[in-house]
């Protein structure tokens, strides 16, 4: 396989228009059209990883974090970032990192926290906005059913739990051909009017090229007519965060016991214990301050995440626990996800869990 082949069904699981403006997924280092020799699914891209991904005859890494974050203007080897990128291209080794493309959707980061901890029937805590789409075009009567099944095709009209939905209307269009058109029908010069439909779909944004190619290779004019705009709503299958219960309620003390133990985390800070047995839990893995008031909103006792601030801690008010367990700890587990996954995609193919240690944060 090639690295462009893996990667593909990659983003079958965690497209990269769902990661989040400020990040820098997909592939960091390396030729895509690279043959893979294998594959080491690793937390972070460091030095130590990029040499067992020599020893093990890898030269595919899949990593969680980017090891590229902001712009690199020099390749000296003065720092870590520059070091791990000059010797993975000396070594024709590739990177690809996933960060919050995996973060957002319903089977990342987040709901392998869930896994672990026994949470169920999880749900997105944050819904990512601007995700959501419209298409308006204008056809003709007759060909409508078969533009409308053409778009249905390449994903569009998927409503939550509904597919193939639409909205169309009839009425009257208008063009006059120019001379050098050659219009489907109507004559050059003279205004044509053709007894139409407006018809439009809703679709996610990660599939607006399949959805425009099915629009322009269907639609019978020679021109098109449509219109493209971001709709306010929300996914709620996609976004940041998820929160879910457990399957009967527990003493806050224990339960983060249980936590600490289950997420192997070296401590965890939280705010105030509530006295009182809880059991809706919202998680978030990674630095995850921004969801405290959502997960409030939203009725959690406990919220699980990392990189909590001294003041932030006070927004808890009393009112739910927030529990810092660290940030490698809260997104170990993403490694196992993408080795179960690659795995069942691509049984006959070296795929290897990373055995490098690469938590920058020790405890005493």
């Amino acid at each position: 396989m090639t690295v462009k082949e893996v990667t593909q069904i990659l983003e079958d699981l965690a497209p990269l228009a769902y990661a989040e403006g400020f990040d820098n997924v997909g592939l960091l280092v390396g030729n895509s059209k690279a043959k893979v020799s294998g594959i080491l699914v690793t937390l972070d891209t460091l030095e130590n990883v990029v040499d067992e991904a020599i020893s093990q005859n890898c030269n595919l890494i899949i990593s969680f974090h980017p090891i590229i974050f902001g712009g690199l203007k020099k390749l000296t080897g003065k720092s870590y970032v520059e070091r791990v990128v000059i010797k993975a291209i000396k070594n024709d080794i590739a990177i690809y990192s996933m960060h919050t493309a995996l973060d957002n959707v319903p089977e990342g980061v987040n709901a392998k926290i869930c896994e672990v901890l026994g949470i169920k029937k999880p749900q997105i805590l944050i819904p990512q906005k601007e995700t959501i789409k419209k298409l308006t075009t204008y056809v003709p009567i007759k060909d409508a059913n078969t533009l409308r099944d053409a778009l249905f095709n390449a994903g569009a009209g998927n409503i939550g739990n509904y597919s193939n939905c639409s909205f169309s209307t009839n009425g009257q269009g208008s063009y006059k051909a120019g001379e050098q058109a050659n219009p489907t029908l109507g004559e050059i010069g003279k205004t044509h009017y053709e007894e139409e439909t407006q018809l439009s779909v809703t679709f996610s944004k990660v599939n607006q090229a399949k959805i425009m190619k099915a629009l322009f290779t269907t639609h019978p004019y020679e021109e098109v007519a449509y219109e493209v705009m971001t709709l306010e709503n929300t996914d709620q299958n996609i976004g940041m965060g998820m929160i879910g219960e457990l399957e009967e309620p527990m003493e806050d003390f224990s339960f983060l016991k249980k936590v600490k133990e289950k997420m192997n985390a070296g401590g965890i800070r939280h705010s105030k214990l509530l006295g009182r047995k809880i059991k809706k839990i919202a998680v978030l893995g990674g630095s995850g301050a921004f969801a405290i008031s959502p997960a409030m909103a939203a009725g959690a006792d406990v919220l699980i995440t990392a990189d909590i601030k001294y003041h932030e801690f006070y927004k808890a008010e009393g009112k739910m626990i927030i529990a810092d367990i660290g940030h490698y700890e809260s997104e170990q587990f993403t490694k196992n996800l993408l080795v179960e996954y690659l795995t069942k995609k691509i049984p006959n193919f070296a795929i290897r869990l990373s055995e490098s240690k690469t938590n920058p944060i020790k405890y005493l």
